[in-house]
């Protein structure tokens, strides 16, 4: 069995859901037994180990391997350690031809596995970059508030690339969409639902609201394009008002997730739903409900350690996808930052989650082959 595949069965069969997902006290909560397993394997191959604080009893690992000479620059491997939550079956590691089943099994522990096999493959070979540090880091709570990812950058550390773990086919990723998720308020007045005249219904002005948002405002959008990423959107997600039928509603809260083009942020996205609503004399507050932003993330692909990647894996064009992840984070400070791992988008969070061995095993090789082909 090829050793990533043998390390990604070990890690289904290690629950690391978020806890934001289920009870924190719950046994298959939290990354520190998959942390603490990957910690005792790396450490067995040689390389050195530490942890780093994130969150309580929910750190962050850091696995290095150090050249023989002086540093001259960073490489970062940078995937996520936890999952979304499963039945009892999907921390079950099943094959079924060329499909290995399992939660987190293309998002992202395919990627963890195939990570970690590289550098451990390359320290156990006998050869290793002599003026390249390479660090691997198992990121908590990606699937949540990217906490891991914020205290890494916080903590003043940069590399000269970093390579983000998630499910792109083999492919790299040079840009995301941003998330913003917005949440508006309206305010009316109450009243006896025999008498709604006496009343404003703030239902009602939340309807043309998102009537407004889901026409207008997603039409005018669609206008505006990005060469890799296609258009930025809007979709509302939950709406909630009023207490009982026959009481006009004075209170109405939407949510919904603003996905965003390099270029826009999340002031100028307020600003232009504010004068959206202005024109329409609509009033609503406009908040978010989330305590982070996600900001779009776009490298420049001629950087030339990101020309060097493309080049080992016969890539000739920059991709970009639709979802938000740790990328953002990494960039935001200071460390220019891909996308880039085994598996298929398309899997990930489903019931019957899976990755396909061969990308598995094509996506090792091809991390082996550009940390290899590093000074």
């Amino acid at each position: 069995m090829n050793p990533a595949e043998k390390l990604l069965r070990e890690l289904i069969a290690l629950p690391s859901v978020n806890p934001a997902f289920l009870s924190a006290q719950h046994p298959n909560a939290g990354e520190k037994r998959v942390a603490d397993f990957l910690c005792a394997t790396a450490a067995s191959a040689g390389l050195d180990v530490q942890f780093a604080d994130a969150l309580p009893g929910r750190p962050n690992l850091l696995v290095r391997l150090a050249p023989p000479g002086k540093i001259k620059q960073r490489i970062l491997l940078a995937p996520h350690l936890d999952t979304v939550n499963s039945t009892p079956e999907g921390f079950v590691p099943t094959r079924k031809g060329d499909r290995l089943y399992g939660r987190g099994a293309c998002d992202t522990k395919g990627c963890v596995a195939a990570m970690l096999s590289a550098v451990i493959a390359l320290a156990n070979g006998k050869t290793r970059p002599a003026e390249t540090e390479i660090i691997f880091a198992g990121l908590i709570d990606e699937e949540c508030g990217q906490t891991g990812s914020r205290a890494l950058a916080d903590s003043g550390f940069k590399a000269d690339l970093a390579i983000v773990g998630e499910p792109t086919e083999n492919k790299i990723v040079t840009a995301h969409k941003g998330s913003l998720w917005l949440k508006l308020e309206t305010r009316g007045k109450s009243a006896h639902g025999a008498r709604p005249e006496l009343g404003i219904n703030a239902v009602h002005e939340m309807a043309r609201i998102i009537d407004l948002l889901q026409t207008k405002y997603a039409a005018q959008l669609k206008k505006r394009r990005h060469p890799l990423l296609g258009n930025a959107t809007i979709s509302v997600g939950t709406v909630n008002g009023g207490s009982q039928p026959n009481i006009v509603p004075n209170h109405c809260v939407m949510t919904a997730d603003r996905r965003s083009l390099p270029g826009e942020t999340e002031a100028s996205i307020r600003r232009e739903l504010q004068a959206l609503l202005r024109a329409a004399k609509l009033k609503a507050q406009i908040g978010k409900s989330k305590a982070h932003s996600g900001l779009p993330m776009e490298t420049n692909f001629k950087l030339p350690l990101v020309q060097q990647f493309f080049r080992t894996i016969g890539q000739t064009k920059p991709v970009g996808v639709d979802y938000f992840c740790d990328a953002s984070i990494l960039s935001k400070g200071g460390t220019p930052s891909i996308v880039f791992g085994p598996g298929n988008i398309a899997q990930a969070h489903t019931i019957d989650e899976w990755i396909s061995i061969k990308s598995l095993e094509r996506g090792t090789a091809m991390l082996h082959n550009f940390l290899q082909s590093l000074p």
